[in-house]
């Protein structure tokens, strides 16, 4: 009996899982489409609040910034920054723009102010960070005109290493990619399993240059891939490097006039060493050369990067780095459990465990101490509550989102 039983479970199952999709491709995408009419509405007046202003400042401190638009990338560190953004915003009791039953707006579609939670022609917002294909005017209309804008880079080719292991089960045309290294047999002849136009293609070709709104199948040597990165060059007031984050944050608080303890942080969303290849020299090199546009867009920038630093001073930036990681490993001390975060099978409190690609669950998470004194427990509950939970507790309704992990949950996938 049981040798015949256990394959009608598993078509059962994928039956199961077949009508769940499809109904849920089919609301998402009728969500999908409801707000893309809604967002060729007429343009309303900009945004035209004054900048935002903190309280108990003394006259003869640095005023610090409060309107920003982060720029959140794909497999840059960026949900790490996502939890700086949030601890901020609680902290100011600032206007957050949130998408509303997703957590992105629409992405990889255009983003639209429409697609903002509850939006009223007018409204101002305060800061802006989630997930969206970046349309700079829409962006720009909702914040005051003195906001701050910022993004990160990351190494081309290591981007799309994660971004290709990632986001691969949800890219079907590598689902046909045999072996046991699938990313290096792509690589070896990429044009063979890539099409353009293919569901998800962009999280595999030049994911940088699509996130910031841009053609990511240009020709490397059109004079448009020049003019594009100079536009992200005047539009982003600081554009980090994921490979120098404490440098990249050390300009972000300078730039922002905050405190270190506003730029303090535990990497969230990293993956396990063990999921993690290393690209070879050739590889790399490969992968390089597929990301053309992604590499010439970071070269410009950690050229310009580095400047920045220097014009920081080059002692300055290291013992502020210093300084950050001294209060990082402070923080680790007093808030985790063991000091390291821990594989998801590992995390005790489900409110605490990070979303995980489909397929292999490689995102590390923390476990919390038992014990904390008072004066941390907050600041230490808040610095390792992964962006989903965090969203939730910020009042973002995650409807679909919600719904997608539940089945994934029933499903086992």
């Amino acid at each position: 009996m049981p040798s015949w039983r256990k394959p009608w479970h598993c078509m059962a199952k994928w039956l199961i899982l077949g009508c769940l999709c499809t109904g849920f491709l089919l609301l998402f995408y009728s969500y999908a489409s409801l707000q893309v009419f809604m967002a060729k509405s007429p343009a309303p007046a900009r945004c035209s609040s004054p900048p935002t202003s903190p309280t108990n400042i003394p006259n003869d401190s640095c005023w610090p910034k409060l309107d920003i638009v982060f720029m959140k990338t794909h497999k840059t560190a960026s949900s790490t920054l996502l939890n700086i953004l949030f601890r901020l915003g609680q902290k100011h009791h600032l206007k957050f723009a949130f998408p509303s039953g997703y957590n992105d707006f629409n992405y990889p579609t255009f983003f639209r102010r429409s697609l903002v939670h509850n939006y009223q022609p007018g409204d101002c917002f305060n800061i802006i960070c989630n997930h969206m294909r970046f349309f700079y005017s829409e962006v720009h209309s909702l914040v005051t005109p003195n906001a701050t804008f910022i993004t990160v880079l990351r190494d081309p080719a290591h981007l799309f290493e994660s971004s290709f292991h990632y986001f691969g089960m949800v890219v079907p045309f590598t689902w046909k990619l045999t072996g046991h290294n699938k990313l290096a047999k792509f690589l070896q002849n990429p044009t063979q399993y890539y099409n353009p136009q293919g569901y998800n293609a962009q999280f595999l070709h030049n994911l940088l240059f699509f996130d910031l709104g841009y053609n990511n199948e240009l020709d490397p040597r059109s004079p448009q891939v020049e003019e594009h990165i100079l536009e992200v060059e005047q539009r982003f007031h600081l554009v980090m490097l994921q490979e120098y984050f404490d440098e990249s944050l050390v300009l972000l608080k300078d730039l922002m006039c905050w405190e270190l303890e506003d730029i303090l942080y535990f990497k969230l969303n990293a993956r396990r060493a063990s999921a993690v290849p290393q690209l070879t020299g050739e590889l790399y090199q490969r992968a390089t050369e597929w990301n053309q546009l992604d590499a010439l867009l970071y070269r410009h920038f950690n050229a310009s990067f580095w400047r920045k630093v220097e014009a920081f001073g080059r002692e300055r930036m290291a013992r502020e780095v210093a300084n950050l990681r001294w209060e990082n490993k402070r923080m680790e001390r007093i808030c985790i459990d063991g000091e390291h975060a821990v594989e998801a099978k590992d995390i005790k409190q489900p409110s605490l465990q990070p979303w995980q690609a489909m397929g292999a669950k490689t995102i590390l998470g923390y476990n919390l101490k038992k014990h904390i004194s008072h004066q941390y427990e907050q600041l230490c509950r808040k610095m390792v509550t992964p962006d989903i939970q965090y969203m939730t507790e910020l009042g973002v309704n995650l409807w679909i989102t919600k719904l997608w992990g539940y089945i994934r949950k029933f499903l086992q996938i």
